[in-house]
């Protein structure tokens, strides 16, 4: 199969759709790879390591969109909108319950288009955990760095000092993103809460974490008792392929402290939280209500190196599905077929059908 891979375009994003340790495998399996020049500079891969791999090197975005399969790591962007082709695979995230003109596009363009987030196992979501396990390490890293003064926030240090007491962190969602920025802010020696409405989860958290964090079953007087003593919100809501709940209203961040945080890791599907926007990496805060939010939707992009080689060592068995057998490889495994979104000019993914009854 002939396959692309062209440099992302988002705001300061450095990841890049396959490693060339990835394009190696595929060209040893008779697979052509087509990458766009400079494409995996960011992320810490030379042209000359894909050329050694074996790779196509092109100058062109069109170029590298001219292949019977994409392989991506971000939806694509209005300015790519014109060079995907119908029949042609692609494979990347979409969020397309948060996306209603990529949505529309991908309909119209006859693409086969499938989505790394749902894409599941059982009852996991293998192509979306090494993301949410980044997203929620950095959630606190980031919202520890926008707490510093200079930054805009109230100068609070999470860990606190003997004698000053620490940080409160509350987070939204016991899932991965929940429970790795729970383990982000155990590690500073922040004060945690963690709302979720599954009690399973709840009690396996308390499993993990004992009595380090505080487990609340979350309802909306419980989270108006809460919420407005936090240092740091972090949204960590995930309904797959369905637009993240508002959990948060504005009226509950307006009684939130001057210089608090809002960090809110759903942004990509909507947000959980009233007052976030979706902002980027160049221009990542802005403040509401006097509380200063976070919204950047790709934040592993941060941290290229470390974030392309974790979503290869995922997506790796799939996109080698998808180049040996094609669309055939659906027929034989349940959970790639479970990625596929939008194909032959149709809506097919149950919740992203929810999200747009009208497109169906």
């Amino acid at each position: 199969m002939q396959i692309g891979v062209p440099k992302e375009i988002k705001d300061l994003e450095f990841r890049v759709g396959l490693t060339p340790g990835t394009v190696k495998v595929l060209c040893d399996r008779g697979h052509s790879v087509t990458v766009e020049t400079g494409a995996g500079l960011g992320a810490g891969f030379t042209d000359g390591e894909y050329v050694t791999a074996g790779a196509r090197l092109v100058s062109s975005a069109e170029e590298a969109w001219n292949q019977e399969m994409v392989v991506k790591v971000k939806e694509p962007l209005a300015a790519e909108f014109p060079l995907i082709q119908k029949g042609q695979i692609l494979f990347t995230y979409l969020h397309l319950a948060a996306a209603r003109p990529l949505t529309e596009h991908l309909i119209q363009s006859g693409v086969h288009a499938i989505a790394y987030e749902t894409v599941e196992r059982g009852n996991q979501r293998p192509l979306l955990t090494p993301m949410s396990i980044i997203a929620g390490r950095l959630s606190v890293q980031f919202g520890a760095r926008y707490l510093e003064r200079q930054q805009g926030g109230r100068g609070v240090l999470l860990g606190g000092v003997p004698g000053v007491r620490p940080g409160n962190v509350v987070i939204l969602g016991g899932g991965i993103v929940g429970t790795e920025a729970a383990k982000m802010a155990i590690g500073l020696g922040a004060r945690v809460q963690i709302f979720d409405i599954n009690v399973e989860r709840l009690g396996y958290l308390e499993d993990l974490f004992g009595s380090r964090v505080e487990l609340l079953y979350s309802s909306g007087p419980e989270l108006a008792r809460v919420v407005p003593n936090a240092d740091l919100l972090i949204g960590a809501v995930l309904v797959p392929g369905r637009r993240a709940p508002i959990l948060v209203p504005r009226s509950l961040v307006a009684q939130m402290r001057p210089g608090s945080v809002i960090v809110d890791v759903a942004v990509d599907q909507g947000g959980c939280i009233e007052t976030l926007n979706p902002t980027s990496h160049s221009d990542p805060t802005y403040v509401e209500e006097g509380v200063l939010h976070y919204g950047v939707p790709n934040m592993p992009g941060a941290v290229p190196w470390t974030a392309t080689q974790a979503l290869n060592n995922t997506t790796l068995p799939y996109t080698l599905k998808l180049a040996d057998h094609g669309l055939k490889a659906l027929e034989n495994d349940p959970s790639l077929a479970a990625g596929l979104n939008v194909t032959d000019h149709k809506l097919v993914h149950p919740a992203v059908q929810a999200s747009f009854p009208d497109l169906t």
